[in-house]
C-alpha cells in the first residue's frame, strides 16, 4: 500500500509541476528577466544618405538616437537583429576622433563616421559581432551611423556623400 501511495504522490507532484510550469514570474523580480531580452527598436528620427554627385537621396532609414554618454556606450548592444530600414545615429557634442567596438553586439554592422558638416569621412564595413577590436574613425567625426553590414556596399554609399536627419526627440 505504501508503494502505491508514493507512486500516486509522485504523479500528483509531476502534474502540479507541469501545471505551474507555464506561469510567468512577476515583472521585474530579477535583473535576468530584463537583461535577457534584446531591446526593441525605438524610432526617434529619420536619416537620409545624400549623394555628393547628384544631391539625390540614396536611401532613407528610421533611426534610434544615442545622444548621452550612456546611450552612446550601449549603442546596439544586445540586439539580435535589425531591419534594413533601421539604424542608430550617435550624436556627439563636438567633433573628434571616434572609435567603436562590437562588444555585446550580436549583429554585424557598417559603422559610418560623419564630420560636423554631415559629410561621410570614413566607414568601417562588416564589423565582426562581439569583437572588442577598436574601429577608429581616423578623422574627426561628430556623428556616427550604424546600419546592418552590407548596407553601404548595397546602396553604393561613398566618402563625401552626406547625411541629413530629423529627430522627434
Amino acid at each position: 500500500m505504501a508503494i502505491i501511495q508514493k507512486i500516486l504522490l509522485g504523479i500528483a507532484l509531476v502534474v502540479n509541476a507541469a501545471a505551474c510550469g507555464d506561469r510567468k514570474a512577476p515583472a521585474n523580480t530579477s535583473t535576468e528577466t530584463t537583461t535577457a531580452s534584446a531591446p526593441a527598436f525605438n524610432k526617434q528620427g529619420e536619416l537620409s544618405f545624400i549623394s555628393k554627385a547628384t544631391g539625390d537621396t540614396i536611401r532613407s532609414i528610421d533611426v534610434e538616437l544615442a545622444t548621452t554618454n550612456e546611450q552612446r556606450a550601449t549603442g546596439l548592444m544586445y540586439r539580435k537583429s535589425m531591419d534594413e530600414s533601421q539604424g542608430m545615429l550617435f550624436i556627439f557634442p563636438e567633433a573628434g576622433q571616434q572609435s567603436f567596438y562590437m562588444k555585446n553586439t550580436y549583429i554585424s554592422l557598417d559603422i559610418v563616421y560623419v564630420n560636423a558638416d554631415k559629410e561621410i569621412v570614413s566607414v568601417q564595413k562588416y564589423a565582426t559581432p562581439l569583437s572588442e577590436e577598436s574601429l577608429p574613425s581616423y578623422k574627426d567625426a561628430m556623428y556616427v551611423v550604424e546600419v546592418n553590414a552590407g548596407f553601404i556596399d548595397k546602396h553604393k554609399i561613398v566618402f563625401g556623400d552626406k547625411i541629413a536627419f530629423t529627430t522627434s526627440k
